[in-house]
């Protein structure tokens, strides 16, 4: 039996923000720490850091704003930017796979 397999992601001179930068941002934002986003992921900060700042400067704009630690601790919050690219690029996949869903239906039903 056939199945569907794709991936989705938006390119700016490159791939800019697809799955794994959705999840990223999707752990700061529910846990306050890129360290611990990235940990979730099996990442390390170097590598979530690095790819933040590779992303931001494609698209022109800040997704996160970080705290250093110290006596009250460090962490990382999402920018408005971020937070309404995370919207519409999880509105945009989200009627992606239903279409997409459908077309395989229609054409590999068996």
């Amino acid at each position: 039996m056939l199945r569907l397999k794709y991936k989705i992601w938006l390119d700016k001179d490159g791939k800019v923000f697809g799955e794994g930068p959705y999840r990223l941002l999707k752990g700061i934002e529910d846990t306050g720490s890129l360290n611990t986003s990235a940990k979730e992921m099996k990442m390390s900060y170097s590598q979530a850091y690095n790819l933040i700042k590779s992303i931001e400067k494609r698209l022109g704009f800040p997704l996160v704003h970080s705290q250093a630690g110290g006596y009250g601790g460090g962490g990382s919050q999402l920018t408005d930017g971020a937070k309404e690219l995370m919207k519409k690029y999880l509105s945009f996949r989200q009627e992606c796979e239903e279409a997409i869903q459908s077309l395989f239906e229609k054409y590999f039903a068996t």
